[in-house]
């Protein structure tokens, strides 16, 4: 072999062991900020385990909350037999995960729970340095205040001064402080491990006020005092609130599937598609948007990994938001407002479904 020959060998093995190197680090699984990675497709575990790890509220009126029969019931649970119908072809193929506040992000993080179903607020730091990502805005909400009207507070610039309950791990801490010191008022901070504490100190009347989100303390008047007319929540939102469930962002795949199956839930509700009639608009509509949506026309499953009846299972489910909302968060008194369609005024809007 002559000397050129010899040259062009080694530089093309040289070559070889590089574009080696290159192709091993470029197939890791990138670690995501502040959780581990979990490698391998969410979907074919879920498919491969046969039920769907959700995690959820401990437990909120409302949003997730067990019937006298011991069942898991909520907004936010229905979201998850949703998915299960979809993905699994039954709703009831979940497997619900109770989870504190300071805990849920550490449970999708490591893979523990395949989603996060709860009031859970989309921030961009949130968004960012968790590995996390969010699906959609299930509900709009706002921080407010819960005082005994005793009191006589009708803002929140009237808690000047004033001690205030609130839950560790929340946006809640943060916001508050921001709003007080934007304000140039005083107040001290009481800060619980959860809810249940926070709620059961300001009752014991260990704080002038307790914040969190509007809903929340909505439901905690409701249900957690024999007399709900001596407390009141204030008009006032410190905050934007959009809440909304949460995978994990290194499945590309599952975040496609929970953010469409999260759509066609809302867009569902736009087109008249209802629990009831979803068979017959799938067979007979002449919109061809709906009629892909529920599987009328075939392809529709194929780029999200699904078969082409994901669309029409979830809604067979759960019904339409709409359903979801009138079943579980209006019997509250609770008004739609701002989580109504926005052809009605409110800000949900549906992404196409073609």
């Amino acid at each position: 072999m002559n000397r050129l020959v010899q040259i062009r060998a080694k530089a093309l093995f040289c070559c070889g062991l590089i574009a080696f190197a290159l192709s091993a680090c470029g197939s890791s699984q990138p670690t995501p900020q502040g959780g581990r990675s979990v490698a391998g497709s969410t979907l074919a575990k879920v498919k491969a385990r046969g039920t769907l790890n959700c995690a959820i509220h401990t437990g909120q009126l409302g949003m997730s909350y067990l019937d006298k029969q011991g069942k898991w019931q909520g907004f936010f649970v229905d979201y998850c037999r949703a998915i299960a119908a979809a993905v699994l072809g039954d709703p009831d193929k979940v497997k619900f995960m109770p989870v504190a506040s300071n805990k849920r992000f550490t449970i999708v993080q490591t893979g523990e729970a395949d989603l996060l179903s709860r009031t859970t607020t989309w921030t961009l730091t949130r968004d960012t340095d968790l590995g996390v990502n969010f699906v959609g805005i299930m509900y709009y909400d706002g921080q407010s205040f819960l005082v005994p009207k005793r009191l006589g507070v009708t803002k929140a610039r009237d808690l000047d001064g004033a001690s205030i309950c609130i839950t560790k791990g929340t946006t809640s801490e943060l916001n508050t402080a921001d709003y007080f010191q934007r304000n140039r008022i005083r107040f001290r901070s009481i800060v619980f491990e959860n809810p249940e504490e926070a709620k059961l100190a300001f009752f014991a009347g260990r704080c002038d006020a307790m914040t969190t989100d509007a809903f929340t303390l909505t439901v905690i008047r409701l249900a957690d005092t024999d007399r709900p007319d001596d407390y009141t929540v204030l008009s006032e939102r410190l905050t934007k609130e959009p809440v909304g469930p949460v995978v994990r962002s290194d499945d590309e795949q599952w975040y496609e599937i929970n953010k469409w199956v999260l759509n066609a839930l809302v867009a569902a509700e736009e087109m008249g598609v209802t629990r009831t009639n979803a068979a017959a608009m799938r067979r007979d509509s002449p919109d061809p948007e709906i009629r892909k949506m529920l599987g009328g026309l075939p392809g529709f499953g194929k780029s999200l990994g699904l078969d082409d009846d994901w669309g029409f299972r979830a809604i067979s489910a759960t019904g339409n938001y709409g359903e979801i909302f009138a079943r579980h968060i209006t019997p509250l008194g609770v008004e739609r407002g701002q989580n109504k369609l926005y052809r009605d005024g409110g800000l949900i809007y549906p992404l196409p479904m073609r």
